[in-house]
């Protein structure tokens, strides 16, 4: 079984680690687009052509399933990629967890990047899922850009910045980008760092699990936790054959990936 993943950079990491918790005898392929990234400021049809591209050069290997660990790329894009790639490769896209936050009870904060962060997208999955919810939507400059560059002192900034606008009486957080989940226990200590003593721990909703287990469905697959773990990793950069990229090791996700194949490309 072979897995694989894209995005413009390592926001994939979450993913992939569900994936391999999920299944890890599954061979991964991490496809993502240094090169052209940040995607979030392109225009729709930008973002589609580097979706494509990245997409094209995971689906040369050949993969089961392809998961499109990336909103922005999922909003814009996954039309036009389920149009060229299935029904021979199944394409899994990138929502966010606003439904089961909304399930939850309570009051929900979304916090997103500034462009997602009102949209007309966000708008419709808030109407959709989360109608008579008390929604806050928190927009969050910088965050994912300081986490793809594993900038500690400016992933603690934006992190106290949107913690900032985030109200103390939250039940649950949604994190509306792949990016947010590795830091996703930072999140949650500044988040309750201001928190009302009778409420209780507040519950962050990232998509990673949801859409690993997606996969598995689509290529009628069940999860098998105990399998003996696969050794193979082939890591795309711009599609290149490449290394997992040293920045990505600051994350739990990632250093699980790079235990398994220590930093160096299958082939």
């Amino acid at each position: 079984m072979k897995i694989a993943l894209m995005d413009s950079g390592i926001g994939l990491l979450a993913a992939a680690a569900a994936v391999r918790r999920l299944r890890p005898d599954a061979d991964l392929v991490l496809s993502s687009d240094p090169d052209g990234m940040p995607w979030g400021p392109r225009t729709p049809d930008d973002v589609t052509e580097h979706a494509l591209a990245v997409a094209r050069a995971a689906a040369a290997h050949r993969p089961d399933a392809l998961i499109v660990a990336c909103n922005t790329a999922s909003v814009h894009a996954l039309p036009t990629l389920r149009a060229e790639l299935e029904p021979d490769l199944p394409v899994v896209g990138t929502v966010p967890a606003i439904k089961p936050a909304a399930a939850g009870g309570g009051r929900i904060a979304i916090w997103a990047t500034p462009a997602t962060t009102g949209s007309a997208y966000q708008r419709g999955l808030i109407r959709d899922f989360a109608d008579g919810v008390d929604v806050t939507e928190v927009p969050c400059p910088g965050l994912a850009a300081a986490v793809e560059q594993a900038d500690e002192d400016a992933i603690d900034r934006s992190v106290a910045a949107a913690a900032g606008l985030t109200p103390t009486d939250v039940s649950a957080v949604v994190l509306g980008c792949t990016h947010y989940e590795l830091v996703a226990e930072r999140i949650r200590t500044a988040v309750g760092a201001g928190r009302p003593g009778g409420l209780g721990p507040v519950v962050l909703h990232g998509s990673a699990g949801a859409v690993a287990a997606q996969a598995l469905r689509r290529i009628g697959a069940s999860p098998a936790p105990a399998a003996t773990p696969s050794t193979r990793l082939t890591v795309l950069l711009s599609g290149r054959m490449s290394q997992l990229p040293q920045r990505a090791l600051a994350y739990a996700e990632g250093r699980m990936l790079g235990a398994v194949n220590p930093v160096t490309p299958a082939h």
